[in-house]
């Protein structure tokens, strides 16, 4: 037996217009596909209000329903009412079914939506995408706005905010926008309830940003991974030493082991991208011995001497 309609909105029979109204709204908010995006049970309820509230909501409908039940869509064809053929039934055929055999001649048998006639209602809603013209509709949601951002790798990775220019109809309008810290290329920041206004009072969509990053003149990001690379003296790079290193969390001071060579990484933990949630990546610091400009014919003399003490071919394991 279909599901009484003042049952599924939760008013009595003698309810108000202004009841119906706000029963169905309180529910309607509460089960609409744009709160439970991901819920099929939610969605179907959904449905059952709707068709609930597009009865009792309409006073001609309420009425008809009142006295026929759910039969009362099929009272307006008249004492003689019309055939509708079913594929299907016991027989395996088609059957065919006269209204006025169904309704009974006058009419009796309708009284409170049951019997046959509320069957037979809802076989024929399903193929007539609800049975009878709808005077109201769902609340229609507002459509999305698109819109693409670059910001600079500094604000991907600490987080920030942007301006945007959002036109909504005929108007042009400057908003803030949050870029959370970590966001990576090509992710989209939602800004729910700011895109174009639902039509007749309804929801308004959301602005999607796609967002672009600049790319840094000294740091390459690798997920959650940042990667720089470090220019030392030939000291630090022969004898050690202590450097500091800038990172998005404040300037670091990293050890750099004596006998190093140009491409030597250093891995400093906890100091890559911090995001929202979850552990922080790490910076990877990659040594790059830096020469000077020019050497004095004494520089150079040491450097040979020392190239004297020391004439291990660097070379050696060097092979196509």
């Amino acid at each position: 037996m279909p599901e009484d309609f003042y049952k599924t909105l939760g008013v009595s029979r003698g309810a108000t217009a202004e009841e119906i109204q706000k029963a169905y709204r309180k529910l309607a908010k509460k089960y609409h596909p744009d709160v439970n995006p991901d819920d099929k049970k939610a969605q179907d309820r959904f449905k059952e209000i709707q068709n609930a509230y597009d009865v009792l909501g309409d006073t001609e409908k309420r009425t008809k329903y009142d006295q026929f039940g759910h039969g009362f869509e099929q009272m307006g064809g008249g004492p003689q009412g019309g055939s509708w053929r079913h594929a299907g039934g016991g027989g395996g055929g088609a059957q065919d079914f006269d209204f006025s055999d169904i309704f009974g001649g006058g009419g009796g048998g309708f009284g409170g939506g049951g019997g046959d006639a509320g069957g037979f209602s809802d076989i024929f809603r399903q193929f007539t995408g609800g049975g009878g013209r709808r005077t109201r509709s769902a609340p229609v949601r507002g459509s999305d706005l698109h819109h693409e951002v670059t910001v600079p790798f500094r604000t991907a990775v600490e987080g920030g905010e942007v301006l945007l220019s959002v036109r909504r109809g005929n108007s042009v309008e400057t908003i803030t926008a949050h870029i959370p810290a970590g966001i990576e290329e090509g992710k989209k920041v939602r800004l729910r309830g700011q895109g174009e206004p639902g039509p007749g009072g309804g929801p308004a969509g959301d602005i999607l940003i796609n967002v672009h990053v600049e790319p840094h003149r000294c740091f390459i990001r690798n997920g959650k991974n940042l990667e720089v690379k470090v220019p030392i003296t030939l000291q630090e790079a022969a004898l050690g030493g202590k450097v500091d290193v800038p990172t998005p969390h404040g300037t670091i001071t990293i050890t750099v082991p004596p006998n190093s060579s140009s491409g030597k990484r250093l891995r400093i933990r906890g100091q890559g991208v911090k995001p929202k949630s979850g552990d922080p990546g790490d910076l990877y610091a990659e040594l790059q011995i830096k020469m000077p400009n020019e050497l004095d014919e004494k520089a150079q003399d040491l450097i040979r001497d020392l190239g004297k003490l020391y004439d291990e071919d660097p070379r050696k394991d060097l092979s196509w």
